[in-house]
C-alpha cells in the first residue's frame, strides 16, 4: 500500500497552502494539524515556487519507506519535474547503495554502523543524520490468539534467541500456561535496521537470532505470515500494524514496569520499552548542493509532522523537529 492512499486531506491542504504562499509571496505555513501561523517565507517556501527537475535516488529501510514515501508524493505535487523514487532494499542494503555512491539519501531504522561509515569514507562520500519521526516496533500474532496478551521481554528472548532453535517449538514451550500450539515466527531478514534494533534490544546482542524463522524484507510477507498461522508471531514497524489492524493483534509489552501498548503517546513518553525508537534519513553531503535535493530536504523538514502523521508516524516532539530543521540548515551551508 502506497502512502497515497494513506493521504488525509489535512496534509495535502498543508501542502497546497505552502505552495500559494510561496507564489503570492506569502507568509502562511502549514502547522502539523493543516492550520496555518503567518510567518517569513522559508527555503522550503522559496525552493517551492521555483521549477525544478531532476531525479533524487533513495533507497533503505522498508520502515521508514512510507513517510518518505508520502514526503516524494506531496513534493511532486508541487515540483512534477523532479522524480524521487523510494527503493525498500533494508537498511543495510540502502546503505551499501549509498556508501557506493548509487544513491543521495538512505532511510534508516536504526543509526549507520561504524563499518558502513568506514565504507562511506573510502569512497568519499559525507553525510548528516536526520531525525524525522519515531517508532514503535510492534509485535504481532493473529486476532485468534485468545492466549496471549502480553509478552515479557524474557519471553521475547526466549522465543528468538540463537539458543531457541530447534528447541522452542511451541507456544508452550515458552510458557506452560499457554497451549501447545506451533510457534511460527516471522521476521524482518538480517538485512533490516528493524532486525537489528530488536535483537540488540531483546536478545542482547546485534544480529543474534535463532534461524529457523521466516524472514523477509518485505513486511507485507511478514504481516501475511502471521495472518495465516494460528500460533503465528512477529515483529515490524508501528505502520504496518496500523495498517492491518483488522488482520492483526498487536502484544503489549513488558520490560519490568508492567504491560505498555505500543502507541503514540506511549513512545513519546518514553513508555513503550525497549522497543521505541528514532528513525532516521542519511542525505549526502555532494547530493544536497543540487537545488532538487536541497529543496526536497527543505519540503521534509518544513511539513515533517504533518507528513509523519498523515504516513501513520509517530511524529518528533518540539525539540526534535527544531533539530531536524537546523540540522539540514548546517547540512545545506557545508554543502
Amino acid at each position: 500500500m502506497t502512502s497515497g492512499q494513506r493521504r488525509l486531506s489535512a496534509v495535502a491542504t498543508a501542502a497546497l497552502v505552502v505552495s500559494l504562499a510561496a507564489a503570492c509571496g506569502g507568509d502562511a505555513k502549514p502547522n502539523a494539524d493543516g492550520s496555518t501561523t503567518a510567518a517569513s517565507p522559508s527555503s522550503a517556501e522559496a525552493g517551492a515556487g521555483a521549477a525544478l527537475s531532476g531525479e533524487i535516488k533513495i533507497d533503505g529501510s522498508s520502515t521508514v519507506a512510507p513517510l518518505t514515501q508520502a514526503a516524494s508524493e506531496l513534493f511532486g505535487e508541487e515540483q512534477p519535474q523532479v522524480k524521487v523514487p523510494v527503493g525498500t532494499s533494508g537498511t543495510g542494503g540502502g546503505f551499501e547503495k549509498f556508501c557506493a555512491g548509487e544513491t543521495d539519501i538512505s532511510n534508516a531504522s536504526r543509526a549507520i554502523k561504524d563499518e558502513e561509515k568506514a565504507a562511506c569514507d573510502a569512497k568519499g562520500i559525507k553525510f548528516t543524520e536526520l531525525t524525522v519521526a519515531v517508532d514503535a516496533l510492534t509485535v504481532v500474532v493473529p486476532k485468534e490468539n485468545d492466549w496471549a496478551t502480553c509478552l515479557t521481554t524474557d519471553q521475547l528472548k526466549k522465543m528468538w534467541e540463537p539458543a531457541a532453535e530447534g528447541k522452542v517449538k511451541t507456544w508452550k514451550d515458552v510458557d506452560a500456561k499457554f497451549p501447545a500450539e506451533e510457534l511460527k515466527l516471522y521476521g524482518p531478514g538480517t538485512d533490516s535496521g528493524t532486525f537489528d534494533y530488536f535483537t540488540d534490544e531483546i536478545n542482547g546482542e546485534e544480529g543474534a537470532s535463532r534461524k529457523d524463522y521466516s524472514p523477509s524484507e518485505n513486511d507485507n510477507d511478514i504481516v501475511t505470515g502471521v495472518e495465516g498461522a494460528k500460533g503465528g508471531l512477529g515483529y515490524f514497524g508501528f505502520t504496518y500494524f496500523e495498517e492491518n489492524a483488522d488482520k492483526l493483534k498487536a502484544l503489549e509489552i513488558d520490560s519490568g514496569s508492567g504491560c505498555v501498548a505500543p502507541s503514540v503517546e506511549a513512545a513519546q513518553a518514553g513508555k513503550y520499552t525497549p522497543l521505541a525508537r528514532p528513525l532516521f534519513v542519511y542525505p549526502s553531503t555532494s547530493a544536497v548542493k543540487r537545488p532538487e535535493v536541497a529543496a526536497f530536504l527543505d519540503y521534509y523538514a518544513a511539513n515533517i509532522n504533518a507528513i509523519a502523521k498523515d504516513a501513520k508516524f509517530i511524529p518528533l516532539n518540539p525539540e526534535q523537529e527544531a533539530k531536524l530543521k537546523a540540522d539540514i540548515t548546517t547540512l545545506k551551508s557545508a554543502g
